[in-house]
């Protein structure tokens, strides 16, 4: 996960666990923001064992575990319709940071439901089709390594001026902020026992508009989201796979040159 902020205010870090056949799991982090009803960012493992159930747990619901103000998802999505050039007719949809397919196992699954795990998303032109082919390529490429992934939404770049929408939910009446970009941060590692030996890390940048229909992720036109872990880092001012050996940190997120193809064949 990211390194916490020396003061958190009224944000909240929290752990998400669960237990599946008497074994206790680590599920999500995140760091939960009251102001925005939304987490500032969602850290997360991903391996075969996550996907290794069949559950199609699908119930939205209030996060037990934090104490914070929630926007009400658990009774429907937002109320709000988006007017876009490609999409005339769509929505914003209860959008998930670690997405729901990402656990399939129920216990586990269960919690990415909760309303701390969702942000106001454009659904046609992003939610439902380049965002979702990222998470799914993604997916496709987990065999016996582990993933580990960081994700969140950006309102404004680190000192930058953009101007930020907000919609009001009409379950509850409450505002919250719609995020003008997304992004995604994904480690792997090799180890010799328990020492890390060597990295590769790469970095998705997405302004959060209407694509049209049929985006691809593969193809020259996707590495344009392609950012490195350092750029990403300078836009929203968090610090990235602290707890790497220094030498290993400073060179993954300083590389470049990473590809797609690069990373997942590492």
């Amino acid at each position: 996960m990211p390194a916490a902020p020396a003061t958190l205010g009224n944000r909240e870090l929290v752990q998400h666990s669960a237990k599946h056949d008497g074994t206790l799991y680590r599920n999500f982090s995140i760091l939960y923001d009251p102001e925005v009803y939304a987490s500032r960012w969602v850290a997360y493992p991903l391996n075969e064992f996550y996907t290794s159930g069949n559950s199609g747990f699908k119930t939205f619901q209030e996060d037990p575990d934090v104490e914070g103000a929630q926007t009400n998802t658990w009774s429907g999505s937002y109320g709000v319709s988006y007017s876009g050039v490609n999409y005339p007719n769509t929505v914003y949809a209860r959008g998930h940071q670690i997405p729901a397919g990402d656990r399939t196992i129920s216990e586990l699954r269960e919690q990415t439901y909760y309303a701390t795990n969702m942000t106001p998303q454009i659904q046609d032109g992003f939610n439902g089709s380049i965002w979702s082919n990222l998470e799914t390529n993604l997916r496709n490429i987990v065999g016996k390594d582990t993933l580990y992934i960081v994700t969140g939404p950006v309102y404004q770049k680190v000192g930058g001026n953009e101007d930020v929408t907000t919609i009001v939910n009409t379950r509850d009446g409450k505002t919250l902020p719609v995020a003008n970009y997304y992004y995604k941060v994904v480690l792997k590692v090799k180890w010799s026992g328990e020492t890390v030996t060597s990295a590769k890390a790469i970095g998705f940048w997405y302004p959060h508009t209407d694509y049209p229909k049929g985006t691809p992720f593969n193809g020259n036109s996707t590495y344009t989201f392609i950012q490195s872990i350092d750029q990403i880092e300078e836009w929203t001012g968090l610090d990235f796979f602290v707890n790497l050996p220094d030498d290993i940190e400073k060179a993954i997120e300083e590389d470049k040159t990473v590809t797609w193809d690069t990373f997942k064949n590492f």
